[in-house]
């Protein structure tokens, strides 16, 4: 018999299936690449199927002028010695031209089964062959504005990636990128400086956030006021009802805001409107922060660190830290930005526009035959990198070249996790670092893009502070699981209740984040986040308080297992899952999809579930059945708990 545990036993099963096949193949004098055979074996459709099949005769086949299923006959016919001296192989048919596998579903559910409960914690962890220097950047929200929708799936996703990479043994840090030395955060420490830099009340990343809102809504009405002082002049009627319209838009923003916090408003609106020029106030304190003079330093950082506590109250909520927290300015300030761009003027691929310097992007593509490499369509042209303005202050995109090339000097791999939208800005980044003869890293740098969040019926605009904030998505989600919770769990006490309803609430809208596709949209309804029936966590989180009560009310550890009396097909199919479980992490990990492993954990919660509702465990005949079954829902528990916390998601044992 084979080993008693084994960190991939599905990967055991597999290894022999490829054996027997490489074997028939020789006997016939038939001969395919090794990868071909491993990566043609793959789990069918059906469960008719077999455990695993291949479809290589449909290649082979075609080279030898015969029938695929011909051929499939003879490599059955030729595969049975080699089943016979396996452990986990039962036996092997030939089906429509595929070649299909089935395992010896005793030997394979103890090896599962009892691997599982051996490494518990660490079941489901696979080491690459070659592990890596990985960083992830994720969430790098600008820090003017607490954490709305958008940045939670941006975290969440990019916190997933991050423990899923760990598990296959690949040395992760985590980093956050403060967004500091651009426009945005000039305007709000311009009207966090003329209300004279007040203490923030209450959460210091929404009080913040309110001064960036009301500064942008005043200064657009502002502005609004002069071109439609111009367009009257002009005798422009069309213009003057474009602005009119846009005007009394941004009035009712004004009044939304005032209404929330009616004596700050009024203080910042009669500040601003004692200023002649806050246009120039703003680009002042923009060029004196990138120039590091001591006033504009002391008054920006202070403000930032103090929406970054805020930031970091939000996250810890959600069990997300990060190995460093890295700053724009600092990479402005340590002169990389000025290297590369010097570097990037001797290229030949930067010229000058009206002032400002511009990297010639499609030039950059042409010249080096990027086209393909990096998956540029056909017919696309790349509009140019605006480096420099005129004033010959930098852009925020050039300092991301800079950055890349820091996250680089301590990493194999770059991950940034960024919205979808941002894909020409990446490929721009990209651009750059060739043109800088850095092609091997641009190669590197991956761009794990993600789709929107929608709340159907919901208006967001940061810049009019209108917006659902992470701090209030879970406020609500832990309500509401407040009020679900004893509708399944009567009788917890009041500690219990509150307890459970946090880790339902926050599991909720983690897994509804994680469990799409990133490239797909997210449309956000409670009736689904919070469905204790169905596709949610706290669906998964009352399956694993489900196992977890069988074993509690059985009260003994299972001494006698007799795997052989597993005999119902969803009981093999739970087996089975198991022993997948350490492959669909190590995919979910490699492809960078945590979508799937959130896909395998509800299949295997339905599978567990039909189990529940089909056969005893703990009164089941005979005691070598029962000891079976609850060794198996003590491996269902270690898979989903796994599962979960590999998503950040906590799995309560009682709800």
């Amino acid at each position: 018999m084979g080993p008693a545990v084994a960190e991939n036993p599905f990967g055991l099963f597999r290894s022999e299936c490829s054996s027997a096949l490489k074997e028939a193949l020789a006997s016939l004098g038939l001969e395919a690449p090794r990868t071909d055979v491993e990566k043609k074996l793959s789990i069918p459709p059906k469960l008719e199927f077999g455990d695993l099949s291949t479809s290589l005769c449909f290649d082979l086949a075609r080279n030898l002028g015969i029938r695929p299923n011909e051929l499939a006959e003879e490599i059955v016919a030729r595969a049975d010695e080699a089943v016979k001296r396996s452990e986990l192989l039962r036996g092997v048919e030939a089906k429509g031209g595929y070649v299909n596998f089935w395992a010896d579903i005793t030997r394979l559910a103890e090896l599962a089964i009892g691997s599982a409960r051996a490494l518990d914690e660490r079941y489901g962890h696979l080491r690459a062959d070659k592990p890596l220097r990985i960083v992830v950047e994720h969430t790098s929200a600008n820090p003017i504005h607490p954490m709305h929708i958008g940045h939670g799936r941006n975290a969440i996703l990019g916190d997933a990636l991050a423990r899923l990479l760990r598990t296959r043994g690949h040395h992760v840090r985590t980093h956050f990128y403060v967004n500091d030395a651009g426009r945005q955060v000039a305007i709000l420490a311009y009207g966090y400086d003329k209300l004279g830099r007040p203490e923030p009340e209450g959460k210091p990343d929404h009080f913040l956030g309110f001064i960036y809102a009301a500064t942008s809504c005043i200064l657009a009405i502002r502005e609004l006021k002069a071109r439609l002082r111009e367009a009257e002049r002009a005798g422009d009627d069309r213009a003057v009802r474009e602005i009119k319209g846009a005007l009394d838009s941004w009035a009712f923003s004004a009044f939304e805001l005032r209404s929330r916090r009616p004596e700050l408003f009024d203080r910042l609106l009669s500040a601003i409107e004692g200023d002649e020029n806050p246009e120039a106030s703003i680009s002042e304190i923009v060029r004196a922060y990138e120039e590091r003079e001591e006033w504009a330093v002391r008054l920006v950082r202070g403000l930032c660190e103090k929406c970054l506590k805020g930031f970091e109250q939000t996250l810890s909520r959600l069990g997300i830290s990060f190995d460093r927290w890295d700053w724009e300015s600092d990479v402005l300030w340590s002169g990389l930005v000025s290297e590369v761009l010097a570097r990037l003027d001797v290229s030949g691929f930067v010229r000058r526009r009206a002032g400002a310097l511009e990297l010639d992007a499609e030039a950059v593509v042409r010249a080096l035959g990027l086209r393909e490499e990096l998956s540029i369509p056909e017919g696309f042209e790349i509009p140019p990198l605006t480096l420099t303005r005129s004033d010959g202050t930098t852009l925020y995109e050039i300092r991301d070249v800079a950055y890349t090339l820091i996250k680089f000097r301590d990493a194999d791999i770059v991950i940034n996790v960024i919205g979808a939208d941002q894909k020409l800005a990446q490929l721009h980044v990209k651009l750059a670092l060739c043109a800088l003869g850095e092609r091997e890293k641009a190669k590197k740098l991956v761009h794990f893009a993600y789709n929107l969040v929608r709340v159907p019926g919901a208006r967001m605009s940061a810049r009019r502070g209108r917006f659902i904030t992470i701090d209030g998505l879970l406020d609500e989600a832990v309500a509401r699981a407040y009020e679900e919770v004893p509708k399944h769990s009567p009788g917890l006490r009041e500690e219990e209740r509150r307890s459970i309803a946090e880790a339902v609430g926050i599991g909720a809208v983690k897994f509804a984040f994680i469990s799409v596709d990133p490239a797909k949209e997210v449309v956000f309804t409670w009736d689904k986040v919070l469905n204790f029936e169905a596709n949610s966590a706290p669906y998964l989180q009352y399956t694993h308080a489900r196992a977890c009560s069988i074993l509690r009310k059985a009260g003994r550890r299972p001494e006698e297992p007799d795997f052989g009396l597993l005999s119902h097909q969803l009981e093999r199919e739970l087996a089975l899952a198991i022993a997948r479980f350490p492959e669909i992490v190590a995919k979910a990990a490699d492809d960078l999809r945590p979508d799937t492993l959130a896909s395998f954990a509800i299949y295997f919660a339905d599978r567990f579930n039909s189990f529940y509702a089909s056969l005893p465990v703990i009164r089941a005949q005979p005691r070598g059945l029962s000891d079976a079954r609850l060794a198996l829902v003590d491996a269902v528990r270690i898979v989903l708990r796994n599962a979960l916390a590999l998503m950040g998601i906590e799995a309560p044992e009682r709800m």
